[in-house]
């Protein structure tokens, strides 16, 4: 069964004890069988009893493949695939996975997932801004709880430095994991729940780390649990519980005084550079056989009485959803504004185009009225296909935020909606500079036609299709597993929108089962508007398209006739053009919302 859904009312009692009673969990839900069944190889938790009290720091350890992560999302309330048994309690309350805990946890994944234009300071100013309730003072609340941040974790002098990335060297791995933990501690949690903090660091950093941690959990009574694999023996020594996994059973409960014990008197004698937790991993098996207690019954005393105002309290989030916007917003534009690979070389790159694109068309439009028409429809269709293509690259920006995203939503920090909303007010603006960037650069130099509302009606067409672009990859940044996945799965569609946008094959031959492509094709109805921008109108009766000698055979309106085109859907295309752009985000929404379905859905292909 699931988690029952049930609210906690945090505002009883400062201090939490997080409890895990008979909790089983395996991969497969259409499996009925039990976990305790021979088949268990599908069973990733088995029958789990421990605890975490308030003051103590709580590491689960074990192998590889013990299911200490799995655990630690368990307890912190993230949804997981699969089928969960048991119970997860909160001061004898039984947790709600869906809202109620994240209130007052906060839980820090393995993968630092920060954005590398911000610096340390911007980092945690912007998370208390989105997690502290909006109120009179909130700002300056928000600052002096970032001071006193920077002061606990030790990263005041790194405070204007950008966290940086792959390409861009920024803060140490060291205080980049203490800016991580720090993202999830600026609304002060009573509960926090830390995976794997001393991974990839040296002995040093980690001891810093978790001497943190040891601090948080005893200065303010915080209940800390957190994943470990194998610590060195200053490590041991903050770790007041430790809960032994192997294959998803508790072999160990409790001090590790206790531990080494039960390994005394089970005849085992441990080395004297070898500490008792390395030691119990190492032994596991043996140890499995003798001093295995983890299916030990517990009595636990279980509450579900709630309140109105605790179940109110517990389902709201901290700001109303225009001020999430105006951060976030903000947030965005100071990620873009600093990234060069996205901003400048993107507009550098957009007017260099339109110019040298001009030059190549510069002189084509004034050969035979044949070979202009020719031309001029092979212009568009290249226009198009550029515009498009160059929204793909960036892809990356989406899959990397969207780490941050989907952490940040299914914590409550704010809404989904709200963040497509920021990203669409903050992405729109920057694309309309691109559409002017390219409109002014080649609309002159290749000679269409000379007249502001046509250059002003192409430039309303540049930026709607770049938008549609630029919706459609956001759209499946949110679905797709990985940049290599994305990328295949875009170009593949992108090209199959470009054959039947009306170029390649006429619609009148497209086969009656492949005729509803044309439809879904970004690229039929803007190439459809800049054929009707170029030819239409009353300058369209008057100019010729072709002819022979001093004879025209073809005009503007008449060329537009033969392509199925009427002078309306000059505006019902934008309207449809506009469709797309909302369809898109709506969809990109549905599939951030529901990420982590998708996630599974992709790795069990």
């Amino acid at each position: 069964m699931e988690l029952p859904v049930k609210i906690i009312p945090f505002s009883a009692n400062p201090d939490y004890t997080i409890t895990a009673r008979n909790l089983s969990y395996r991969l497969s839900p259409r499996d009925n069988r039990s976990c305790l069944t021979p088949n268990i190889n599908r069973c990733i938790l088995q029958n789990i009893n421990c605890e975490a009290r308030p003051g103590q720091l709580t590491a689960i350890a074990g192998p590889s493949g013990a299911g200490k992560t799995t655990l630690l999302e368990i307890l912190s309330g993230t949804p997981v695939p699969g089928e969960i048994s048991g119970d997860v309690l909160v001061n004898g309350v039984v947790m709600n996975a869906a809202a109620g805990f994240q209130r007052i946890s906060g839980y820090v994944t393995q993968d630092d997932a920060l954005f590398p234009h911000l610096t340390v300071e911007e980092t945690l100013l912007y998370s208390a801004r989105l997690r502290l309730p909006a109120g009179g003072g909130a700002g300056e609340n928000a600052k002096a709880r970032v001071q006193q941040l920077l002061k606990e974790l030790g990263l005041e002098h790194v405070a204007g430095v950008r966290i940086g990335g792959e390409s861009r060297r920024g803060v140490s791995g060291g205080e980049r994991r203490r800016v991580s933990i720090g993202v999830d501690l600026v609304h002060n949690p009573a509960v926090l729940l830390v995976d794997e903090p001393t991974s990839g660091l040296d002995s040093g950093s980690a001891f810093d780390v978790m001497l943190l941690l040891k601090s948080m959990a005893e200065r303010r009574r915080k209940t800390v649990v957190l994943t470990i694999h194998q610590p060195g023996f200053r490590i041991l020594d903050l770790i007041d519980n430790v809960v032994l996994l192997s294959n998803g059973v508790v072999l160990h409960e409790g001090s590790l005084n206790l531990l080494e014990d039960r390994i005394n008197q089970s005849g085992h004698s441990i080395p004297n550079r070898v500490n008792v937790l390395e030691f119990a991993i190492d032994f596991k098996e043996s140890l499995n056989v003798e001093f295995q207690f983890g299916s030990m019954e517990r009595d636990f005393a279980v509450s579900t009485n709630l309140s109105s105002e605790d179940r109110k309290l517990m389902l709201c989030y901290p700001n109303t959803p225009l001020k999430e916007v105006v951060i976030l917003s903000q947030r965005f534009s100071n990620n873009i504004l600093r990234n060069k690979q996205l901003f400048v070389a993107k507009t550098v790159w957009t007017l260099l185009a339109g110019i040298i694109l001009g030059t190549v068309y510069v002189a084509s439009f004034g050969n035979s009225k044949i070979m202009r028409l020719q031309n001029q429809v092979g212009f568009f269709a290249f226009t198009l296909s550029f515009l498009i293509s160059s929204t793909v690259e960036a892809m990356p920006i989406f899959l990397q935020e969207r780490k941050i995203v989907t952490r940040e939503t299914s914590r409550g920090v704010y809404r989904v909606s709200s963040y497509l909303i920021s990203n669409s007010l903050v992405f729109l603006p920057f694309l309309l500079i691109i559409a002017l960037l390219y409109s002014t650069s080649v609309y002159w130099l290749v000679g269409l036609r000379r007249d502001l509302s046509a250059f002003l009606y192409f430039t309303l067409v540049v930026w709607m299709v770049v938008s549609m672009a630029n919706s459609f990859v956001v759209c499946f940044s949110a679905l797709v597993p990985d940049l290599i996945t994305g990328m295949s799965l875009i170009y593949a569609i992108m090209g199959s929108f470009f054959l039947f946008s009306g170029y390649f094959i006429s619609k009148d031959t497209i086969p009656k089962f492949w005729y509803f492509m044309q439809y879904l094709s970004l690229f039929k109805y803007p190439f459809e508007c800049l054929l009707m921008n170029e030819f239409g109108g009353v300058h369209g009766r008057l100019r010729c398209v072709q002819g022979a000698e001093d004879v025209c055979i073809i005009f503007g309106n008449e060329f537009l006739k033969q392509q199925g085109l009427k002078e309306p859907q000059k505006w019902t295309n934008l309207v449809i053009m506009l469709s797309f752009i909302v369809g898109y985000r709506f969809l990109g929404f549905v599939f951030i919302r529901y990420h982590r379905s998708w996630r599974i859905l992709w790795s069990s292909t």
